[in-house]
């Protein structure tokens, strides 16, 4: 099992996007202390309402995490999530492909429907349409990233016979889907190399207009109806490094459902609390 660190993100509508500490500080300190990878979710316009009823912001995933990969080597990049409607089919693989050149290899490109109609109004995109353009990335992204001449019809865009350079150096980007609805999975196993299912109870799968995960016996049989050998990214919410017995517990039940990354991350409002919680964390649960 594999260990993902999540930056912490800025609540509410007021805060620095880099309170829990410099950028490359703290992935060079996640990767000193043992983490495999860092994350960054995607939210460009949020709602006022949202953020003052404990919404987050938080920074471009694709630029911060160009950042972090200039200070540091092995770090897996994970956007956690991209919301794959939002962008033309286009920018969203130059992005991706760009990223992955210049880290020498190490996105991995997490993406999901969307779920907010406050940003999908303000970037003018019908949330009606959220799974239609989320198939139509899919398809375009592996046209794109081969480095060949191709041509696709979409919805709202028509490309004739275009190019698209440069080619990512992973043949192919890993993509892991989110969301934990039967289309979500369908979509990993059929489209994809991973599946991000989202844990957080009842009240945040109803925001996010999925359907809840349910306990890990529930999460072991669904890992078991996939039926592929594909990755599984569990985000666990109670990392404490306190008690590291009790997560390495967590942990091993996880990973004995089919889980093979997690996704930690720490309610740090400063530098030195991030820091000091990758180091205790690192210590307790990853050496």
């Amino acid at each position: 099992m594999r260990f993902i660190f999540h930056y912490p993100e800025t609540g509410g509508p007021d805060g620095d996007f880099l309170d829990a500490g410099p950028l490359h500080e703290v992935a060079a300190a996640a990767e000193r202390h043992g983490f495999d990878g860092l994350s960054f979710s995607e939210h460009p316009a949020p709602g006022a309402r949202w953020l003052h009823s404990g919404g987050h912001q938080t920074l471009d995933p694709f630029v911060a995490l160009a950042y972090a990969a200039a200070a540091t080597e092995r770090l897996r990049l994970l956007t956690y999530l991209a919301v794959a409607p939002y962008r033309n089919p286009f920018l969203l693989a130059k992005a991706a492909a760009t990223l992955d050149k210049l880290s020498g290899g190490r996105l991995i490109l997490g993406l999901g429907a969307g779920y907010q109609k406050s940003e999908f109004h303000s970037l003018g995109v019908d949330m009606a349409e959220r799974n239609a353009l989320f198939d139509e990335v899919l398809d375009v992204l592996p046209l794109h990233w081969s480095g060949e001449p191709f041509s696709y019809e979409g919805r709202h865009f028509s490309a004739r016979d275009v190019v698209a350079l440069p080619r990512p150096v992973q043949r192919p980007v890993p993509v892991w889907i989110g969301g934990n609805s039967r289309l979500s999975r369908r979509r990993a196993v059929e489209r994809a190399q991973g599946w991000m299912p989202m844990s957080g109870g009842a009240q945040l799968s109803t925001t996010a207009r999925t359907p809840e995960l349910g306990s890990v016996r529930e999460l072991a049989a669904q890992i078991a109806e996939l039926g592929a050998d594909i990755d599984v990214v569990y985000s666990y919410r109670d990392a404490e490094p306190g008690e590291a017995d009790r997560h390495r517990e967590a942990f091993a039940e996880l990973e004995k459902a089919g889980v093979t990354w997690v996704v930690v991350s720490c309610p740090a409002r400063s530098a030195s609390a991030t820091l000091e919680f990758l180091e205790s964390f690192g210590a307790a649960c990853l050496r």
